[in-house]
Order: structure tokens, then sequence, then C-alpha cells
């Protein structure tokens, strides 16, 4: 499973495809489509051009929130926030080839998602974000290595999400988390933040085995 996630942004859908296309150019291979407070005809209009743009460069697609347009795009998978429609449904209508990611913020959260049988858990926030409203408490690195070492390794994928930095990757691998979902620190400058994440993910996984 690859360990960079990127989580597109914009208000627009000019600006959610234009996010999706820039890290796309840059070689990132795992978008989640994620458009929130846009009606589900705009979400699913473009999201067609976001399955297209994925599917032209082999990049996995995962749908933020929405059952029915994941399953009517054929996407790779979809991600379910706690509050979101049930993971047990999702399973159902996707099937077991799909991927299915759940949100969580504590280790009760963790537990939780686990027995749903999500194939991985997007943990956070690291430290406060502007990308997302209603944030979660902060969970800091201490929450992450906590979290974690109550897990046996290799037992759940966990990403770290909410104000990841390339410079936190070294510190959040050892803690115990296989990735980062991240936004804005990957458009701030698209080529060389997917270098830099992919450099320090994988050669610091490399070194924590």
């Amino acid at each position: 499973m690859e360990r960079l996630q990127f989580i597109s942004q914009g208000n627009t859908a000019n600006e959610q495809l234009e996010s999706i296309k820039r890290v796309l150019d840059v070689g990132c291979q795992w978008i989640q489509f994620r458009w929130k407070n846009a009606s589900l005809t705009d979400i699913l209009k473009t999201g067609t051009e976001v399955r297209s743009f994925t599917g032209l460069y082999r990049a996995k697609l995962i749908i933020n929130d929405h059952l029915t347009i994941a399953d009517q795009l054929d996407a790779d998978g979809l991600h379910l926030g706690l509050n979101d429609e049930s993971i047990i449904e999702a399973r159902e209508v996707l099937g077991n080839n799909k991927i299915i990611g759940g949100t969580a913020n504590t280790w009760e959260h963790v537990q939780q998602r686990i027995e749903e049988g999500v194939d991985y858990i997007g943990l956070g926030p690291l430290r406060f974000t502007t990308t997302k409203e209603k944030l979660s408490p902060i969970l800091g690195f201490e929450g992450y290595a906590d979290i974690c070492h109550k897990l046996t390794r290799g037992e759940m994928p966990i990403y770290a999400i909410g104000g990841v930095r390339a410079e936190d990757i070294p510190q959040l691998l050892d803690c115990g988390v296989h990735g980062v979902a991240v936004s804005s620190a990957l458009l701030e400058s698209p080529s060389l933040s997917i270098e830099n994440f992919n450099k320090k993910l994988y050669e610091t996984a490399k070194n924590c085995r």
C-alpha cells in the first residue's frame, strides 16, 4: 500500500481538478477525492474527470464520504469519517477487492475501525490545520506513539493526517505509522514536495526495519 496519500482540495470543480492534476503530474500515486459542501451532482461530474485522470496515471482513487459515487465511478476505494455511512454497509456494496479506509482520533476509534474491517486508518490530527473544518482533538507525536504501540506490528496501516509536514516523517514512522495523508503540504511546490515526502517515507521506513 502506498505510503503517501494526497487529499484533494478546492472550493470549485476547477480548483479540485487543478490540485489533483498537479500532484499526478509529479508522481503521486494515491488520490483521495474530497470535496466538502458540494452537491452530489457536482461531485459525480467532477469525480468522473478525476477517475479518468487517475486511470491515465495508473494511480489509486479513493472517494471521500460518498459510497454511491465510489460505486458509480468504480473507484479503487472509499474513505469514511466517524459520522459517515457504515463501513460494514460499504463493504457489502463495494466488495472485498476495494480499499475502505476510516477516520480515527482515539484508541477506541482505532479498535472500532479494526472491528469494522477497514483496510487502513487515517489517524489524526497531528497538529492544527485549516484544511479541515470541525477538527478533532490534536494528537501530537505522543498520541501517535501511544496508539501505534498498542497495535501489533503490521496489524493495521495507520496514516498520519492533519498538518503533517515532510520533516515530521522520521518521527511519525518511529511512532509506528505506515504513511501520511497530506493536502496543502504538497501543493506549495508539488514536484519538490512529492520527491521530499517519498524520499523521507521510503528511506526512513527502510531504516526502521
